[in-house]
């Protein structure tokens, strides 16, 4: 009863499913209750980086949907939920990154000689983490009701626990940019960190050493926060995520982003994305290349002769056999002809920037919601991969839409002169469209 037309199930039936089958057996074991199918959990991923949706969506989704559970190996409608939307979550555990790799070298592998053009376009953007805009005073606050919960689990009665005082304190962090009131908020910061230093002092006096063995790291922690000051390098911007760093964004509207930075390698003319990377630190364009071009090779049956970049990437001109191609003022050597061949490359150079534009809007790269750095890199991957396979299904809509439009033109053709004039506007409507 589903349209056959339809890109959704054009794609499933082109994806070579059982690739998947046999590179993730090894994480399963025959022992114990029988697992979701592999099929079934890969699907999941890739629909929900496709349509943008979180866990507990696409979980209900499916079940509502008969073109989603056909493209995970429903060969009838299933009224219930295909799992608890925790179960993707282990699932991107158990593959980890390696496993996510496999998905994105499927969805390089779909678009054949397009994916493996000589030239490749690449550029960085930083992929926003879920936190909330760091402060001192949120950070201070977050540690210190996090110690008074420590407290309650381990039945320690501490001597005093400041509630009260810190609801004073967070109002006059409020107005910290009045110039009249920020000595009163520069003098209540100083105070949540004394308060902060005075807790983790009474906790450590009555636990004993397992106990301070268990909260040691947690401790430190805290300290390192409440010591750190406005121009420290490698400051941490939030507890739950630690990894994360601020990277400059220059615009008026938003200076600042707090999360990983990402390189993007995609193909010159056909807009394929061939390699992604995540970078740990904030390091400048030009060394951030190396990682990207190894990964976009990892992919490919050819290697890439040369990369086009903008002048953020300044200082580099060679990586492993690439040639990197940054704008500039032309050569007196140069002819005409090759001064016009260059412009053209840095015109299509801005081509990777809607590209980014549709990673974070339709993709899910505007946010990451997965934990560690470990979540960013399979975030990155599957944003990928799933921006890949969507051009391949309005590549398939484009190719139909032709097909269709054949099939008319070739009908038209074959009628008797008389009745073509009855349809001439249609023919030519149908010929403006070829």
């Amino acid at each position: 009863m589903l349209d056959s037309n339809d890109p959704l199930i054009a794609l499933a039936d082109t994806i070579n499913w059982d690739t998947f089958d046999k590179t993730f057996a090894k994480y399963y074991s025959d022992e114990g209750r029988p697992a979701k199918p592999i099929r079934l959990m890969v699907g999941l991923l890739i629909l929900k980086q496709l349509e943008n949706l979180s866990d507990e969506s696409i979980v209900l989704q499916w079940k509502r949907n008969p073109y989603y559970q056909y493209f995970c190996g429903m060969q009838e409608y299933v009224p219930a939920l295909p799992c608890d939307a925790t179960e993707l979550v282990k699932f991107r555990k158990r593959i980890g990154k390696e496993g996510v790799e496999e998905i994105f070298a499927m969805s390089v592998g779909l678009h054949g000689k397009d994916a493996q053009e000589k030239q490749v376009i690449i550029d960085t953007t930083v992929q926003e983490k879920n936190v909330t805009y760091p402060t001192d005073g949120k950070l201070a606050i977050k540690m210190i009701h996090h110690l008074h919960h420590i407290a309650k689990e381990e039945k320690i009665q501490l001597r005093r626990t400041y509630v009260k005082e810190i609801k004073g304190h967070r109002i006059s962090l409020r107005f910290f940019r009045h110039p009249k009131k920020i000595k009163k908020a520069r003098s209540a910061m100083k105070r949540l960190k004394t308060i902060t230093g005075i807790i983790i002092r009474d906790l450590s006096r009555n636990m004993d050493e397992a106990q301070l063995e268990k909260y040691q790291e947690t401790f430190e922690l805290f300290l390192k926060v409440s010591d750190q000051k406005r121009k420290d390098s490698n400051k941490i911007y939030s507890l739950h995520e630690q990894h994360i760093y601020a990277i400059a964004k220059g615009k008026d509207h938003k200076k600042y982003e707090y999360g990983t930075k990402a390189s993007i390698v995609m193909t010159e003319k056909s807009n394929v994305i061939v390699g992604v990377a995540a970078h740990q630190t904030n390091e400048h364009d030009s060394k951030t290349l190396k990682a990207a071009l190894t990964h976009a090779n990892k992919h490919r049956n050819k290697p890439i002769k040369e990369a086009i970049c903008d002048r953020g990437y300044r200082g580099k001109k060679e990586v492993d056999g690439t040639a990197i191609c940054i704008p500039g003022t032309p050569l007196k050597r140069d002819t005409k002809y090759q001064k016009e061949q260059k412009r053209k490359k840095f015109r299509r150079r801005a081509a990777i920037e809607p590209v980014i534009g549709h990673l974070k809007s339709d993709h899910r790269l505007s946010r990451n919601y997965l934990k560690g750095f470990i979540g960013d890199e399979i975030n990155l991957l599957l944003a990928a991969a799933a921006f890949n396979l969507k051009k391949w299904m309005n590549r398939f809509l484009v190719i139909l839409f032709i097909y269709k439009i054949t099939l008319m033109a070739t009908f038209l053709m074959r009628i008797e002169s008389q009745q073509r004039q009855k349809y001439a506007e249609l023919y030519l409507l149908l010929y403006r469209l070829w």
